[in-house]
């Protein structure tokens, strides 16, 4: 395959992740006027945002394994299909409910769309150095759709109405799904995982009901049978993955890749960096409209610090990661989250408006700098064969990370404990600051090079 089509194929599978990523973030500047709208209360507005990635976080691996077996074009067209029909009709919703229910055929579409773009480009690029490359790109483009989602989420809420975030979703899967059915190539894995419906179910059981505990909890009450039942059922989940899945001959969850310092590493920096991030999102879009009554056009705008920093940042991380190794980016990365976690609780609905901005501009350079190395440090020292699969479990982490960051930061602010969740992300940051410096250790490199001789 020519360079220039190489780079199209690159293009094509960003342009995915850019629609897929972009509606993690997009909807929350939008959830006050949704609340309006829909008269939903705050535990609607968090099912409205973890509907979404939590069912992507459920589905990845699974759409990842049965790309490798029938065809990852062919699914990769299926994922454009059904994310555009499902945004359609998000924007057509009536009520609270469906709204929620077509956020899940959304996420449907959207698990075909991730882990299949990474398989598709790990095997387009074979060369190592142009594989790092393309893998930065990839990951700065999503940071990048992160944080642009606010900004154009207030753009759009502000001037058409809040049905417009999924309307502009549309276009972009219509024009995608001709240019790869035009330039992307059909593949297939040389030995296809086979599919793990056990595994699939325990995952499905560990992160709904773990969700649904948190976001329910302080309605139900921590001490109902109910939430109690939630985390018990996540726990046991838990315990079934652990002892099913190395059972397996092709498990769901490949255990023995967490052996590998590096992978795991990355998977938890994945989970608080992005939980970081969706907690940042969700508890300041509701500070700026509701306590300092800015428009979502205004409230966006503010959040355009962060966007900026991460198209800045993303593409100089993933330069930095293919020069030097990603532990530069990472650590400054963590020290850039804590500080702005520290900064954060001091905010007040009367703080003048350069101030709250300088803090979101230190936040947005510790997002910028995290995306990137994620990815890479999932994939490297993989073989070409379990790219796609570490790939997806990076991609899981990240909307894990997402759904906890709302649900919890969305339960401390119903039980009148929103200034912790803001405290909390100098927790994250920490725990990314150790991680990165960790992970890329010799002796890290060395637990790496051993999974993959296994």
């Amino acid at each position: 395959m020519s360079r220039k089509r190489r780079i199209a194929v690159l293009l094509i599978c960003c342009l995915s992740l850019l629609i897929v990523a972009l509606d993690n973030t997009i909807v929350n500047v939008a959830l006050p006027s949704i609340a309006r709208d829909l008269h939903a209360p705050l535990s609607g507005l968090q099912w409205t945002v973890d509907a979404y990635t939590l069912v992507l976080a459920s589905l990845l691996m699974l759409a990842g394994s049965t790309a490798d077996r029938i065809g990852r074009r062919r699914i990769f067209q299926t994922g454009l299909v059904v994310f555009t029909t499902g945004s359609l009709l998000c924007s057509l919703a009536p009520s609270l409910g469906w709204l929620v229910a077509f956020r899940v055929v959304q996420a449907v579409g959207g698990s075909m769309l991730n882990p299949v773009a990474m398989s598709i480009i790990t095997n387009v690029f074979t060369d190592r150095r142009e594989r790092a490359q393309a893998i930065g790109v990839w990951g700065g483009v999503a940071g990048v759709s992160f944080a642009l989602g606010p900004v154009v989420g207030g753009v759009l809420t502000d001037w058409i109405g809040w049905r417009a975030n999924f309307w502009i979703n549309v276009p972009i899967g219509l024009i995608a799904l001709v240019l790869t059915w035009r330039f992307v190539p059909e593949s297939r894995a040389d030995r296809p995982r086979r599919i793990d419906p056990i595994g699939q179910i325990l995952v499905i059981v560990l992160l709904g009901a773990l969700t649904y505990g948190i976001i329910e909890g302080p309605q139900a009450g921590w001490g109902s049978w109910l939430i109690i039942g939630c985390f018990g059922a996540s726990a046991l989940a838990l315990a079934g993955l652990l002892i099913y899945e190395p059972r397996r001959e092709d498990p769901l969850i490949e255990l023995r890749f967490f052996r590998s310092v590096p992978f795991a590493g990355a998977a938890g920096i994945a989970v608080c960096g992005f939980a970081s991030l969706a907690g940042f999102l969700f508890l300041n879009t509701i500070y700026l409209q509701n306590d300092r009554g800015l428009s979502p056009l205004d409230a966006g705008l503010c959040m355009l610090p962060v966007a900026v920093m991460s198209i800045i940042l993303s593409p100089v991380s993933g330069r930095l990661v293919g020069t030097i190794g990603p532990r530069v980016p990472l650590v400054a990365a963590g020290v850039a989250i804590a500080v702005s976690g520290l900064l954060l609780p001091q905010i007040t609905a009367t703080m003048p408006l350069p101030e709250l901005l300088s803090i979101y501009v230190v936040f947005g350079i510790g997002f910028g700098l995290i995306n990137a190395p994620i990815t890479n440090t999932a994939v490297s020292g993989m073989p070409m064969s379990q790219a796609g699969v570490a790939a997806a479990v990076a991609s899981t982490s990240r909307q894990v990370g997402s759904s906890l960051g709302v649900a919890v930061s969305g339960t401390l602010l119903a039980s009148g404990a929103g200034a912790a969740g803001l405290w909390l992300t100098a927790g994250y940051g920490l725990v990314v600051l150790v991680l990165g410096a960790l992970t890329t250790t010799p002796w890290a490199r060395a637990t790496a090079d051993r999974v993959m001789a296994v």
